[in-house]
């Protein structure tokens, strides 16, 4: 049985709260990512909207936390092992190839089509429902249009 069918099964006998905790692994992996793309590029400008996408995937994390919270469970600091392995990565790469911004932008846009499916799976669980469903769709939102955003910058470069 693949992990699918565990993180479904999951779901199903933790409702809302093993929802939660998935899209958070992502939403922490967005923290990191934008502060990582922060910390290489060279570019002021950039730097700064890196820093503002990382002021906003932590204000997504802190909603989602207290919802959490409010179902008794313990805070979600953590991230996924693939967005680990793939920072160190491009750390790797970078070191080869120095920092480049077209490559940085592509690996926020590569981050940023994660974060969108985790937020899909998250919609697709009916467990979700209320303010908290709300919340939910809303980041979600949010995340396409920073999508698109990044796509953007990287096409006018």
């Amino acid at each position: 049985m693949g992990a699918g069918y565990l993180t479904a099964r999951n779901r199903k006998a933790n409702g809302s709260a093993a929802t939660l905790n998935e899209l958070l692994y992502f939403v922490n992996d967005r923290i990191e990512g934008y502060q990582h793309a922060a910390d290489e590029t060279q570019d002021t400008q950039m730097r700064s909207y890196y820093k503002q996408l990382v002021g906003q995937s932590q204000q997504f994390a802190n909603q989602l936390n207290a919802y959490l919270g409010q179902q008794g469970r313990r805070r979600q600091d953590s991230t996924t092992f693939k967005g680990k392995f793939y920072r160190a990565w491009m750390d790797a790469k970078a070191v080869v190839t120095g920092f480049d911004e077209q490559a940085i932008l592509g690996s926020n846009i590569y981050g940023e089509e994660w974060a969108l499916k985790a937020y899909e799976e998250a919609l697709d669980d009916k467990t979700l429902s209320g303010p908290l469903r709300r919340t939910v769709e809303h980041q979600y939102r949010i995340s396409q249009r920073t999508y698109k955003e990044l796509q953007s910058k990287k096409s006018d470069r």
